[in-house]
C-alpha cells in the first residue's frame, strides 16, 4: 500500500527538471531559507546554531507587518518542503512534526519559491503577518507548542535503496503555557496564489532543518541577541518543541 501523495508546487514559480541528479545527502549550503517583510525586506539573521544538517537562528519581527517564507534549493535535485509556522503546516493548519507523510511543497533544482500565507484553497493563500501570539493562528487552534518559530524540513527524493532503521525520538508533551507578550503570525487578507499537486515520495528522514525564531526587538535586547540601550532583566522562558533554550549533544539523525 503506497502512502497518499500530498505535495504541491507553486505555478510560476518553479520550473522542474528531467534530467537525471546524484542524490547526495544536503547540508546547509544546498538550501537557503530566508524571511522577507513587506517593508524591510530580507530581515538580518542572527545565527545561534549551525551544523550541517541544523540552523537555527532569530529574526526581528514588527507587529503588523506582513512577511514571505523565501526558499532557495542550491541544489541539483527536487526538494520536498514541511513548512510550519507556529507549529502548524502551512499548507493544511494542522499541527506539524516536520514529518515525511505530512504535505509538502516540492522545489526544483537551482529554483526559489516563496510562500506568503496559509493555503486556504488551490489558488488562494492567506497572508502571513506578525501580530500577538493571543491573535495568531496557532491560537485559534489552541497550540502554543511552538509559538514564534518558522520550521522547514527538507527532505530528498525516496531511491530504491532499502530504509534505514533509525531510533524513535519521544515526542515531547504538548504545552499551553504561553507568554502573553510572545510574537505569533496571524491569519491575514486572501490573496492570489496559484499551485497544484505533483507525485513526490520524500525519504524517511529530512536532511536539513532549519528553524528562524522571530521576536520582538524588545525581547532579543532582553535575551542579548541584537544590541540595546537599556538592560532588562531576562525574562521568563516557556517550553517550545521547535525552539530549545539550550542546545546539548544532538540526536544521532541529525548528523549522518
Amino acid at each position: 500500500m503506497t502512502r497518499p501523495i500530498s505535495s504541491w508546487i507553486l505555478l510560476g514559480l518553479l520550473t522542474l527538471t528531467t534530467l537525471p541528479v546524484q542524490a547526495h545527502r544536503l547540508d546547509t549550503d544546498d538550501v537557503e531559507v530566508r524571511v522577507v517583510a513587506e517593508q524591510r525586506g530580507v530581515l538580518r539573521q542572527y545565527p545561534v546554531v549551525t551544523r550541517p544538517h541544523l540552523k537555527r537562528a532569530y529574526v526581528v519581527a514588527r507587529r503588523g507587518e506582513r512577511y514571505r517564507i523565501r526558499v532557495i534549493n542550491h541544489s541539483a535535485q527536487r526538494v520536498g518542503l514541511v513548512i510550519a509556522v507556529d507549529g502548524r503546516n502551512i499548507l493544511n493548519g494542522r499541527r506539524s512534526d516536520l514529518a515525511a507523510d505530512e504535505a509538502m511543497y516540492v522545489l526544483g533544482p537551482y529554483e526559489r519559491a516563496e510562500y506568503a500565507g496559509w493555503r486556504t484553497s488551490p489558488d488562494r493563500v492567506a497572508r502571513f503577518y506578525f501580530t500577538d501570539a493571543a491573535d495568531s493562528y496557532a491560537d485559534a487552534w489552541g497550540d502554543h507548542s511552538a509559538m514564534g518559530v518558522i520550521a522547514v524540513a527538507v527532505f530528498r527524493e525516496r531511491r530504491a535503496d532499502p530504509p534505514a532503521l533509525r531510533p524513535q525520538k519521544r515526542r515531547p508533551a504538548t504545552t499551553r503555557s504561553f507568554r502573553a507578550e510572545a510574537a505569533g503570525t496571524g491569519f491575514g487578507e486572501e490573496t492570489h496564489s496559484p499551485s497544484r499537486r505533483v507525485r513526490f515520495e520524500p525519504r524517511h528522514q529530512p536532511d536539513l532543518r532549519i528553524f528562524i525564531k522571530y521576536e520582538w526587538r524588545s525581547t532579543l535586547c532582553r535575551r542579548g541577541i541584537v544590541e540595546c540601550r537599556r538592560h532588562h532583566r531576562p525574562q521568563w522562558r516557556h517550553h517550545n518543541r521547535f525552539w530549545p533554550e539550550d542546545e546539548f549533544a544532538p540526536y544521532p539523525w541529525e548528523l549522518d
